[in-house]
């Protein structure tokens, strides 16, 4: 995949969070940074709404993946980031976002809220991630 053709498929990607949130769960997200935190909600509302409900493997990775591509898109504008796609296991592919030398798993930390632990949080991993190289400029 080059890079033009992983830069639309994450924004495509993040528009599908967009419209997602509006159609699920009535939730505006209008890619502020501030809007970050309501990843966290709309997630959270997913567990919530199918908790009874063993949400299939794919739905769980397109969740994951939109709504990474949401905060990624994010930070990546905010930090002249640029998404990688790591192919070192072939049967589990992986988009990050690069920013300098780190690298971030959005997909992976909405993954760990929806499934494993609400507890985490989405927004204080973007927190996070974006003050590492607020301090660096």
């Amino acid at each position: 995949m080059s890079p033009d053709e992983l830069n639309k498929l994450m924004a495509d990607s993040a528009k599908d969070a967009v419209v997602t949130a509006a159609d699920e769960f009535d939730i505006v997200l209008d890619h502020s940074p501030a809007s970050v935190a309501l990843v966290d909600d709309v997630l959270l509302r997913f567990v919530k709404r199918y908790h009874d409900l063993a949400l299939e493997d794919e739905a769980v990775f397109t969740i994951c993946n939109i709504f990474g591509a949401y905060v990624g898109e994010i930070l990546k504008t905010q930090l002249d980031g640029q998404w990688i796609y790591d192919q070192s296991n072939p049967k589990a592919p992986a988009v990050f976002l690069q920013v300098g030398e780190n690298t971030y798993a959005f997909a992976g930390i909405c993954y760990e809220r929806l499934v494993n632990d609400t507890q985490i949080s989405v927004f204080s991993y973007y927190q996070q991630a974006l003050a590492k190289h607020s301090r660096r400029h």
